[in-house]
């Protein structure tokens, strides 16, 4: 007989359990997913998907990895809460890569976020010829420094000085620091030569002669303030832009007179453009005019590290390389000495072309990245991990791919899976979806209508099933019968930013136009670079919306201001009373809601305020109502159920009507008006910022990849939407990967035939029907499979 072969205890292990989830709008959710396979989360946006992906799963396994430090190594790390939840079994390490758009600093390129350019500086270090210094003589964001002088030495009970010498090589071009631009200033944007003065010459805002600045600027006697500038000596003119603060008297009073330039460099170019008021943002954009630096010509380095070579290539010259040209030049390199550092190297670059990045340059600012470019960069150093039995957690990971794409896409996180690792995605392609061991379905609504598990089990399972992902699954487009004739025509010519080759196009305006074609072929290069910048134009892309905790739908649209208007005139007091984060706060937590507690080492406490119960406003407040509720009761009220509570009856606000009737067009009509910004998904960030910029005074609106986080049964909402905005006279360019949004357009514009180099031109213009039938291009080869 033949003993039984029995399981060992190690293996039964081989689920991750969640019973009772909470967090945010999730109601007591329990699913048990299996380990060492692709699981995909669907649902409509805002259903609770990444509350109980990303807020649950990975964050309590991320906290309870830190928890494994010491108390010392936990001071230094963020304090993570435990989330609200029952019961959690199972976990594994959790590596997250999210939609977390890469940092815009310009300082941050595509090797420096990926650890290449270090590889690439060790390397120069040690064979370039001549030799400049270490692995910081290469680098463009170390500067070089020297310096001299007597440092103090004790030794016992005697002190000693020393002559000391201090010096350090970097990479930095000393006249750009390392940003490979400079920033000069049109001086005709400062002042109108022709005037004086006291005619009001000078036309940067604020600076008029009645105030401090005419009292400064007349009275500093380096100038006549009646002479013309242009009869200006080139003294006096130095001393009106350059000269550096002076202590200076006028009528008595001591002040401190500084040239224009200095003055401008510290209150308006030291801030963030997002922060200053528009007609200062328009002033700087107008006067500030960036070139390419002349010194290092836009290589960020210095001379040295321009001249150290090996073979002909500088290590400027291998950064503007495309990856796929850098991979064979590291591989053409023979040197024993090495031969780790370029094994490394080559397995680094070789993951950026499996990935589908090949076409990017090392050298790229990595702030130029689109979403789907930022996930894919941050994916390079897990692909060739040893690591197994880890979990991997993506969100939504087809962002910014064309359908060409997605298979590779699929084949990495299959890859993933096999080598004996859990993969949970939270995704709304069907072609992602079809690739899953398990799905789980949340729903059936958004926001307070969703949070429950609709459905779970197998893809098979889930067409069968009747819920919103089921039902829309294999949801197919058909082409337009009758497309639109366009108004005019934007002109765009010798388009060259980026990979774009001399393009020459005619946009038409008055229409729906997408522009498509593969990541990488220049969409975002031509519309960003040609388009964006003119007059008139609105642009809605992927940047993430900048806002704390205490921002929420209502303040980021402007909601906020008639709605306290509206209860300050009902009930007879200010309107500031009304803001939580004004005169009404509730004093005990100051607006928060919550009162934090921190613990030191320990995860910070934050529990709701006994005081106003998280309303986050004052029992006095809370007594004046507005069509029979309070200010904290509106807030909580969802977009669409306040836009029927402000548009009729006592409480007939038509300001705050038409704002709600916006965020409802744009899908968000579950959000809570008081909802917290940093609780929102990527897409619903994006939809919130479209329904902000709607009200713009503008002709032409660009948006970039708008079905970002769209489940697939709220993309005939954005399409509709989009009608909407051409039938009312205005022009739309979509930049998009949907077949759907292909299908939907008046016209298509078409980049490519591939990415980086090998894109660039246009390769089709014309309606979606006949790129169906031309069959010709990527795009119109998956177009005419998806369209029925």
């Amino acid at each position: 007989m033949h003993p039984v072969a029995t399981t060992h205890t190690a293996d039964t292990h081989d689920l991750i359990r969640v019973h009772g989830a909470r967090e945010n709008n999730l109601q007591d959710v329990d699913v048990e997913l299996p380990k060492r396979r692709l699981t995909v989360f669907t649902g409509v946006s805002g259903s609770g998907k990444s509350s109980l992906v990303f807020g649950t799963i990975a964050a309590e396994s991320q906290r309870m990895i830190n928890e494994t430090y010491s108390a010392f190594v936990q001071g230094f790390m963020p304090t993570l809460a435990r989330p609200d939840v029952d019961l959690l079994e199972g976990l594994t390490t959790a590596i997250i890569v999210d939609q977390e758009r890469m940092g815009a600093n310009p300082r941050s390129t595509v090797g420096t976020v990926t650890d290449a350019n270090a590889m690439l500086r060790i390397l120069f270090s040690r064979l370039a010829k001549p030799h400049i210094g270490g692995p910081a003589a290469y680098a463009f964001n170390v500067a070089s420094v020297s310096g001299s002088g007597a440092i103090t030495v004790q030794r016992g009970d005697k002190t000693r000085a020393q002559k000391a010498t201090y010096q350090r090589t970097g990479g930095m071009c000393p006249r750009c620091e390392g940003r490979g631009q400079v920033s000069d200033f049109d001086l005709t944007a400062l002042y109108d030569e022709e005037l004086s003065l006291n005619e009001g010459a000078l036309t940067i805002p604020g600076y008029s002669m009645d105030g401090w600045y005419g009292r400064i600027y007349r009275g500093s006697g380096f100038f006549d303030p009646d002479k013309p500038i242009k009869k200006y000596t080139k003294r006096e003119l130095h001393d009106l832009l350059y000269k550096e603060p002076t202590k200076i008297k006028v009528d008595g009073i001591n002040l401190t007179y500084e040239g224009l330039i200095p003055k401008i460099t510290k209150s308006m170019l030291a801030k963030d453009p997002e922060a200053m008021q528009p007609h200062i943002r328009a002033f700087v954009e107008r006067a500030i005019t960036f070139q390419t630096c002349p010194e290092c010509d836009g290589t960020r380095l210095a001379e040295g590290a321009r001249e150290s070579r090996i073979g002909t290539m500088s290590i400027a010259d291998v950064c503007r390389l495309q990856i796929t040209d850098l991979a064979e030049w590291v591989r053409g390199i023979k040197e024993p000495s090495v031969a780790p550092l370029l094994k490394g190297l080559q397995h680094h670059l070789d993951a950026f072309v499996g990935i589908g990045l090949g076409y990017l340059s090392l050298d790229r600012p990595s702030g130029t990245l689109s979403g789907g470019e930022s996930q894919r960069t941050r994916m390079i150093r897990h692909l060739g991990s040893s690591l197994t039995d880890v979990t991997y957690v993506f969100d939504e990971p087809t962002i910014g791919l064309h359908p060409h794409d997605i298979q590779r896409m699929n084949d990495l996180l299959i890859q993933l899976r096999d080598k004996g690792n859990t993969v949970l995605v939270v995704e709304h392609k069907p072609e992602t979806i079809a690739i899953a061991d398990h799905v789980v379905d949340l729903g059936p609504g958004a926001g307070s209508d969703g949070g429950r598990v609709v459905f779970e089990g197998t893809v098979a399972g889930l067409r069968k099933s009747k819920t919103l992902t089921g039902r829309h699954l294999d949801d197919r487009a058909s082409l337009k019968e009758e497309v639109r004739t366009p108004s005019g025509s934007l002109e765009v010519r010798g388009a060259s930013a980026h990979n774009l080759q001399d393009v020459d196009v005619d946009i038409p305006l008055g229409v729906l136009v997408a522009v498509t074609g593969v990541a990488g072929s220049g969409k975002s290069s031509l519309i960003n670079g040609s388009v964006s910048p003119m007059d008139g134009v609105i642009t809605v892309d992927q940047t993430a919306i900048k806002g704390s905790r205490r921002s929420n739908p209502a303040t980021y649209t402007g909601l906020l201001e008639p709605i306290r208007k509206a209860f300050a005139k009902a009930n007879g007091v200010k309107p500031a009373l009304f803001s939580a984060n004004s005169e009404g706060a509730c004093p005990t937590c100051n607006g928060a809601g919550v009162v934090f507690t921190d613990l030191g080492m320990m995860a910070t406490v934050s529990t709701t305020c006994e005081e106003c119960e998280g309303k986050r406003f004052q029992a006095a407040v809370l007594d004046y109502t507005f069509g029979g509720k309070n200010i904290a009761e509106v807030l909580d009220l969802p977009a669409a159920e306040a836009l029927s509570f402000f548009s009729e009856g006592a409480a007939k606000v038509p300001a705050a009507a038409k704002i709600l009737g916006r965020l409802v067009d744009v899908g968000l009509g579950y959000i809570r008006l008081g909802q917290p910004l940093t609780t929102l998904s990527g897409g619903e960030r994006q939809r919130l910022k479209l329904a902000a910029q709607m009200a713009d005074k503008g002709d032409i609106y660009v948006l970039d990849e708008p079905t970002t986080g769209l489940h697939l049964a709220d993309v005939e909402k954005l399409l509709a939407m989009l009608d909407r905005l051409v039938d009312s006279g205005k022009s739309v360019i979509v930049i998009e990967h949907h077949q759907a949004v292909m299908a939907h357009a008046d016209w298509i514009i078409d980049l490519g035939p591939g990415a980086g180099q090998d894109g660039g031109r246009i390769v089709f213009e014309g309606t979606p029907a006949e790129l169906v039938k031309k069959h010709s291009t990527l795009t119109g080869k998956h177009l005419a499979e998806y369209v029925r």
